[in-house]
């Protein structure tokens, strides 16, 4: 169970294991508005940031966990 004062990051996950942190310490409404946004999948991302992360990285998108205390 999540309490207000809970804090996520959000990282970005790679089809070839990679794992990087690129937002950290917001809360789960901010984290879910994050992951719910069509630019932070390669599938549905259409910028071309995203598609040029996309010939670099390979399948990726963003998810969030909990943050470490």
């Amino acid at each position: 169970m999540t309490t207000t004062n809970d804090r996520f990051d959000i990282v970005r996950l790679t089809m070839r294991g990679q794992r990087r942190r690129i937002k950290r310490g917001l809360t789960l409404a901010e984290a879910q508005a994050h992951c719910e946004n069509p630019e932070t999948s390669s599938r549905t991302a259409t910028s071309a940031r995203a598609i040029a992360r996309t010939k670099r990285l390979g399948p990726w998108f963003d998810a969030y966990t909990e943050a470490k205390r």
